[in-house]
């Protein structure tokens, strides 16, 4: 077969990057090849294709594809009795990791009751008595073990993540996490303390920030247990640590990798060289919708896709509704099929590191650890996570980048199914779950989704929708050239769907005259021109003249952007144009002002 392959490939002579490069320059046909260059919001470029010439060199110690990878789910807990219900449930249910949510006194013996902890890794969220329950918890766990290095998973009190949301750094984090390292000691699979960067990715922070305060923020606590006479490798061996996942596959997988080169890089400059820490992956609040939520089922499936291929050793996938419900039966079931399946039936657990040597990914990888060096080292200059955090540096950096997302949203430059793009518009939400806006508090990082702005908008539709007791109509009107009527139709249909209004339909009609002329007098609030450029110059100022002449409530506008002709159609009383470079949110809020202000106007 190796012969084969030889004699087949020897009759074709290599192709340089510059011959492909050339291909591509010919293909683009004057435009700048620089334009396929893709830019994201971690301020890195990558080539739109890599050959063998590019000879990236694989960063050190990016991990090892976890063949007994963690399946966990989180589960509330309010009694002893029922968390130990929903435990055997999901266990049954393939699940081979438990996140217990502690807030109060709970029962060991009778939460864990035929939870068999040599196969399946419980790991605890503690508020409240950390210490007491941590030794109720070893204690039965020593009687049930077959041996000590069975037991896996950690113990997480929200330290570092409850300091940058809440903005109250608990002292008794560091004594805890003392104890707990002395007493997990014995256990070298199961971790005393953990360090959370999912807030930041959550926030809307890039991988970057994520990253680098993730490790500013472990260097903070190092420093802090070191002081309480901890050895430094106790704390590594001890050390557990959560990042979120998002939407961007590839530099998601590159981002786990970096972090686990970059952790290692650290350990090493305390003198730490054989440790074991145990990461987990989470995925992000950030990319999630309550608008066609099932898309989350996608979402929640790359991004546990991107996290074991970046060699993670669990993951946490969040039921698809949690966002607006308390999670169903079904939507936890199925929040854990994903990374069964995933690591089962697409064997994502079962190869060895399945992403070495992929020239894209190597190249990310290295970019963003190079740059996330960069910024942890300018972050330990302002005096280290706690200092840069008290002064605002990594709030003031975060904000700037969650900004500048919000406005690719916004754009639809950055596209979020159900959301800015594809919207369901045979789907009705109730305004109680959609967003009232995002936190205005600029000192603290507040976890939220991306889609909040836009949430402001369709919020303001359902609660108009309450108050008239009818949904408000869009009409797409539409004559002249076939093509681009329907193509700039099919546009107004999915940017203006995202309002939640009602979206009839194109209709077309044989003349403009006719069109204006029907459409002014339907029952409608909103109407579109759709046609080609050639046609808005022949009729597009008759056809708002004839309109306004008949209507004067009703909001016009046009799909595209005639510039020599906008002032004209502007002052016959066009509203505005729908267009690729258009606003979502700046154009949907005007039409809703202009449809309040007439059905208020006709409560008068």
């Amino acid at each position: 077969m190796s012969t084969q392959n030889k004699s087949l490939f020897s009759n074709f002579s290599p192709t340089s990057k510059q011959e492909w490069k050339d291909k591509v320059d010919t293909d683009l046909k004057g435009v700048d090849f620089n334009k396929l260059i893709w830019k994201n919001f971690n301020g890195l470029n990558f080539q739109p294709f890599y050959n063998s010439e590019d000879g990236i060199e694989s960063l050190p110690n990016t991990g090892l594809n976890s063949q007994d990878l963690v399946n966990f789910r989180s589960i509330k807990v309010s009694t002893s009795e029922e968390g130990n219900q929903l435990a055997k449930l999901a266990i049954n249910e393939g699940v081979n990791g438990l996140l217990f949510e502690i807030d109060g006194k709970i029962q060991v013996e009778a939460l864990l009751n035929g939870v068999d902890l040599n196969k399946v890794a419980i790991s605890f969220l503690l508020q409240f008595d950390q210490i007491d329950f941590a030794k109720s918890f070893l204690i039965y766990a020593v009687s049930t073990l077959k041996q000590k290095e069975n037991l896996k998973g950690y113990f997480d009190f929200r330290g570092i993540s409850n300091y940058v949301t809440n903005g109250s750094l608990n002292k008794a984090f560091f004594d805890n996490s003392v104890e707990l390292l002395k007493l997990t000691g014995a256990f070298p699979n199961f971790k005393a303390f953990t360090i959370t960067g999912a807030s930041y990715l959550d926030s809307g922070s890039n991988q970057v920030q994520e990253v680098a305060y993730s490790l500013n923020s472990l260097v903070f606590v190092v420093e802090k247990l070191m002081e309480k006479g901890v050895d430094a490798n106790q704390i590594f061996q001890g050390l557990h640590v959560e990042l979120a996942i998002g939407s961007e596959y590839f530099i998601e997988i590159a981002k786990f990798r970096a972090f686990h080169s970059l952790l290692n890089l650290l350990a090493n400059e305390y003198g730490v060289t054989d440790f074991n820490p145990f990461i987990t992956a989470k995925t992000s609040v950030w990319s999630k919708s309550v608008t066609d939520a099932h898309t989350n089922l996608l979402r929640a499936t790359t991004e546990a896709m991107s996290a074991i291929l970046g060699n993670v050793d669990g993951v946490l996938v969040d039921p698809y509704d949690k966002e607006f419900n308390e999670a169903s039966q079904f939507s936890n079931r199925i929040a854990g099929n994903i990374a069964t399946i995933l690591k089962e039936e697409s064997y994502l657990g079962k190869v060895a590191n399945p992403v070495d040597g992929s020239y894209y990914i190597e190249e990310a990888t290295q970019k963003i650890a190079e740059k996330a060096l960069i910024l942890f080292k300018e972050v330990e200059a302002q005096g280290g996570f706690f200092e840069a955090f008290e002064k605002g540096l990594i709030q003031d950096q975060i904000s700037e980048i969650r900004q500048e997302k919000i406005k690719w949203i916004s754009q639809r430059r950055l596209p979020l199914v159900g959301v800015n793009k594809y919207p369901n518009l045979m789907e009705t939400v109730s305004s109680e779950v959609l967003s009232s806006g995002a936190s205005s508090d600029q000192k603290l990082l507040k976890p939220r989704r991306a889609s909040l702005e836009i949430e402001v908008v369709r919020k303001a539709t359902e609660l108009l929708v309450e108050s008239i007791g009818k949904r408000p109509v869009i009409e797409l009107c539409s004559f002249g050239n076939l093509t681009m009527r329907k193509a700039r139709a099919a546009f107004s249909y999915d940017f203006l769907g995202v309002s939640g209004f009602k979206v009839l339909d194109e209709k077309s009609y044989d003349t403009a005259q006719l069109a204006a002329e029907a459409s002014a007098e339907s029952d409608s609030e909103v109407v579109v021109i759709c046609s080609s450029d050639p046609d808005y110059q022949e009729s597009a100022l008759n056809f708002v003249e004839t309109f306004r002449s008949k209507n004067s409530e009703k909001v016009l506008l046009l799909a595209g952007n005639p510039v020599d002709l906008l002032d004209q159609l502007k002052e016959a009383g066009l509203d505005g144009c729908l267009h690729i470079k258009s606003d979502v949110i700046q154009t949907l809020t005007a039409i809703q002002n202009k449809v309040q202000e007439h059905y208020k106007s006709l409560e008068v």
